[in-house]
């Protein structure tokens, strides 16, 4: 399908074989390179460089590439003026949003059952609210996206979808693994079933899933939740015909991030696999033009070119853009965001997240009565955990670190990935699961009553302190408690208190569900980062769903929560909103 390309180097510790199946560029002179692209962006005609790129066509591009030609010419250097462009934009596209229609799901009905299983009053009506979001929440994509796709940056989608919310027009990949554990909850298993189809879809058409529903997001992927995301769906409906169709799929999804996003590192003589993050295009990204370009001033066209590359591997992460991935000349996690080196990482949470992928599909596998496969995905999770334990264990400190290709070295500061092993199921010893809970109480990243931030580092990037995000709670949450000891999985409730107070909070001062929330205010949304926080929000709702669907009979809206290791009264909610 790919034109194949081996491309083999060696260092004293790394061994690095890539067998790079490229795949197809995003080919649009007008969505992703160009001089339409560079003279609009460079205008900031828009707050947000995401608002062209989502725009569509009133005419073929070559109709639109040849007026702007004529247009360009009649200015010295061919530099429209911005009153030009704005009338160019007027009478050559449309505002985003024209390639949906209105479609509500059909299967949302208003009375699911895990709503009765929330005790708290305050609670079970909320949670009945954010069930109500998903209508607002729906899309569908017209038909003439399908029949005329050079019209538009929207990739089409043979079922209907639930976006994120807000500047997230479109379908998004890690996201949807939260929204539809929240849809099958809410019994929308219709529309999960859309979701994942069209996922399919696009492994089918790409070979893996792009990061979201846009053109220009067609050489980068996100952390891939697919396989997880066909698990929630056949434990809520024992579908095996549905599992069959999807598994040849799953599979294929899994060989492109192992023959795509895989390094081998020497140690003591032996390859040992692991994967990372990676761009495959060096270019500005088109809905961030303007800040790819202001970020790479000075640079070499070479120094640019690795810049745009790894920004591209930090969104492809779905980390965008975190002092994790910051590797300043010292080696360490203290640069700024043009130090990044996302590509030059070894990630803690990808790889625990493929080492539960590979024991999922060996799972599927056997229960489809294929035992050859299953063993198959059986023996790449034990060489993944052998690596993981060999490379990305601390067993001083008790947990996993990010392992950088630079320095060949571990990064020991906290982020919240460092416990995603213990989510993922992914570790040889019990004791290593609670080295890792003393590890997580020893870090200072419990002494926030409105969660846990996803750092410690006050970097100014929106996946650092002090913002907290959804799927980071709930993998540190579901991971805890599936840990045997009391201490666990008391951990595990007070978090997810905590999380829900933050999430109800939020809810009465704003009426609305954010993207992420600022761990020192209750209630507060988070900020930082590219653009201003996002109003939705898929993730959140399905996260928010989840918790109180795992712990709603003793969830409290107002009550007693635990802080730094000791039991302290929770002031009413509404005590809290006066102040």
């Amino acid at each position: 399908m790919y034109n194949l390309m081996v491309i083999c180097f060696s260092s004293a510790a790394l061994f690095a074989c890539v067998k790079s199946a490229t795949p197809p560029p995003c080919d649009s002179e007008i969505y992703c390179t160009g001089p339409i692209l560079h003279q609009m962006q460079s205008a900031k005609l828009f707050d947000d460089d995401k608002y062209f790129v989502d725009m569509k066509l009133r005419a073929a591009p070559d109709v639109v590439l040849s007026a702007f030609h004529n247009l360009s010419n009649k200015f010295p250097n061919k530099n429209v003026p911005p009153a030009d462009l704005r009338e160019f934009l007027a009478a050559h596209f449309e505002d985003p949003g024209t390639e949906f229609e209105p479609w509500t799901p059909p299967d949302w009905h208003d009375k699911p059952k895990f709503l009765g299983g929330i005790a708290d009053e305050q609670l079970r009506k909320w949670a009945g609210e954010i069930h109500s979001l998903w209508k607002s929440l729906g899309r569908k994509i017209r038909s003439s996206v399908r029949d005329q796709p050079e019209l538009y940056s929207q990739i089409y989608m043979p079922n209907p979808l639930v976006v994120p919310g807000g500047r997230f027009r479109e379908l998004y990949y890690w996201d949807s693994y939260w929204v539809i554990n929240g849809l099958l909850l809410s019994e929308m298993t219709d529309t999960a079933s859309g979701m994942i189809q069209n996922f399919l879809h696009l492994v089918n058409r790409y070979g893996f899933v792009p990061n979201g529903g846009r053109i220009y997001y067609e050489r980068r992927s996100q952390p891939p939740f697919l396989t997880l995301m066909v698990e929630s769906y056949y434990q809520a409906t024992q579908d095996k015909e549905f599992l069959r169709a999807a598994l040849p799929v799953l599979e294929k999804e899994h060989e492109f991030w192992m023959r795509n996003r895989s390094l081998a590192v020497k140690v003591n003589g032996a390859l040992h696999v692991l994967n990372r993050y990676d761009g495959m295009a060096d270019l500005p990204r088109p809905e961030s033009y303007t800040d790819d370009l202001e970020l790479a001033e000075g640079l070499t066209d070479e120094l640019k070119q690795q810049l745009w590359l790894d920004l591209k591997a930090g969104a492809e992460s779905g980390w965008d853009y975190t002092s994790r991935w910051f590797i300043d000349g010292d080696g360490h996690n203290d640069g700024t965001l043009r130090d990044i080196r996302a590509s030059q990482v070894l990630p803690v949470d990808l790889n625990a997240l493929l080492c539960r992928n590979e024991k999922t599909l060996a799972s599927f596998h056997r229960l489809l009565g294929d035992g050859d496969s299953a063993a198959r995905f059986d023996r790449a999770a034990a060489r993944r955990l052998e690596a993981m334990e060999l490379l990305l264990w601390d067993a001083e400190r008790g947990a996993w670190f990010d392992y950088s290709l630079v320095t060949f070295s571990k990064h020991y500061h906290f982020y919240t990935s460092n416990l995603a092993p213990i989510w993922a199921q992914c570790y040889s010893r019990p004791e290593m699961g609670e080295r890792a809970v003393q590890y997580l109480k020893g870090s200072g990243a419990l002494q926030f009553p409105n969660g846990v931030p996803t750092s410690l580092k006050d970097s100014g990037q929106q996946w650092d302190y002090p913002n907290a995000w959804p799927p980071l709670q709930h993998m540190l949450i579901e991971g805890l408690s599936k840990l045997p000891s009391e201490e666990a999985q008391q951990l595990a409730f007070d978090l997810a208190q905590r999380w829900i107070k933050t999430n109800w909070l939020a809810y009465i001062k704003y009426e609305a569900m954010f993207e992420k929330y600022d761990v020192n205010g209750d209630g507060k949304p988070g900020g930082g980062g590219e653009y201003v926080v996002q109003l939705g929000f898929g993730w959140t709702n399905g996260v928010a769903l989840q918790l109180m669907d795992q712990y709603g009979a003793t969830l409290a809206s107002g009550g007693r929560h635990v802080s730094s290791g000791l039991l302290l009264p929770l002031v009413t909610a509404a005590a809290l909103v006066l102040q």
